[in-house]
């Protein structure tokens, strides 16, 4: 195949990817509102169970749509659209990959899909995708599936709207082993620390509302699971984005600037994102932080994560890394650090 064929396949991958993304999203948000319990059952659970106080020994269950044979089928329902909402993701995340290969094959020479703010943000959209589908079983995180797949489903969108880049080959000081080592490990921080985030911040939003006794929400964890669940997932995250910053960054900025490090805004945000997360495990481990504290300062190192990918690259003139705009064979910039 030649490269504009490779580069078409990419670019109809990830339209592929994207419609079966929306596809799933409808699944799951199909699948939520099938939980919703009808007002009648809900109704004669509350007198039922206003009976059940009052002293009565026996409940009457109810047959038909809304009784037991009702509930039987909902939960039928419920089972199948998420079967088909998980098979349409994996499908959705396959075709993602297709996506990011077709990118690397159809530069001359072949690349790591890396080169631009689009590139990284293919690559890390499919890694939250990727890891969700990984993790969704041994923590119990089918009930994110909803959230997950809406938010790849809007940064696709926001990167082939604003974020697209010809295919082109790697400046100079891209062209280096340490961009794989170092965007491979900061790509796999990146999901995972936003898999953590969106634990954090589904913990603030039910301990604000409460616990979730009806409806398509009952079916988050209680608040102890999701704390654990979230601390889990940023200890595995803060060891690979050190690795990122603090060793395989400093590395390859000294083999194409002769420095270590440069007080580069980017690199700057990035240590912060590095002491946030810090603080989140130091406080957890020796302070007891747990809790809304403990998410509150996730949230806080979400924030800093993505305004260092996102807001750097739009808000900042000095910064010598640079996603979005082409820049000059010669140019001393790191066109895909964080």
């Amino acid at each position: 195949m030649t490269d504009t064929a490779w580069e078409t396949l990419s670019n109809q991958a990830v339209a592929a990817a994207g419609v079966v993304y929306f596809l799933a999203l409808l699944v799951h948000l199909a699948e939520w509102a099938s939980l919703r319990q009808p007002k009648a059952a809900r109704s004669a659970a509350a007198a039922g169970a206003q009976e059940q106080g009052a002293g009565g020994t026996a409940v009457a269950v109810a047959t038909g749509p809304e009784g037991a044979d009702g509930a039987d089928g909902r939960a039928g329902r419920v089972a199948f659209l998420g079967r088909l909402g998980v098979m349409l993701t994996a499908i959705a995340c396959a075709a993602h990959g297709v996506a990011l290969l077709g990118r690397g094959l159809a530069a001359d020479p072949n690349r790591v899909p890396w080169g631009n703010m689009y590139e990284f943000t293919l690559s890390g959209t499919f890694v939250v995708t990727l890891m969700y589908l990984v993790l969704y079983k041994r923590l119990g995180l089918h009930w994110m599936a909803p959230l997950v797949v809406g938010f790849v489903t809007a940064t696709l969108m926001i990167a082939v709207i604003w974020l697209y880049a010809e295919v082109s080959p790697l400046t100079e000081a891209l062209n280096s082993p340490w961009l794989v080592i170092h965007v491979v490990s900061a790509v796999i921080a990146t999901g995972a620390f936003t898999i953590g985030g969106i634990l954090s911040i589904m913990y603030l939003v039910k301990d604000r509302r409460g616990e979730w006794t009806t409806g398509p929400l009952a079916r988050v964890p209680s608040l102890q699971a999701l704390d654990r669940a979230a601390y889990r997932v940023h200890a595995f995250a803060f060891p690979v984005w050190t690795f990122a910053v603090l060793i395989t960054g400093p590395i390859w900025a000294h083999e194409a600037w002769s420095r270590y490090w440069n007080w580069d805004p980017k690199e700057v945000w990035a240590f912060i994102t590095w002491v946030v997360y810090a603080a989140y495990l130091h406080a957890r481990a020796t302070g007891g932080w747990k809790g809304r504290n403990a998410a509150l300062l996730a949230v806080v190192g979400l924030a800093t994560l993505w305004f260092n990918f996102i807001g750097i690259n739009y808000f900042s003139t000095t910064s010598q890394h640079s996603y979005a705009a082409p820049v000059a064979a010669d140019a001393p910039v790191l066109g895909a650090r964080e």
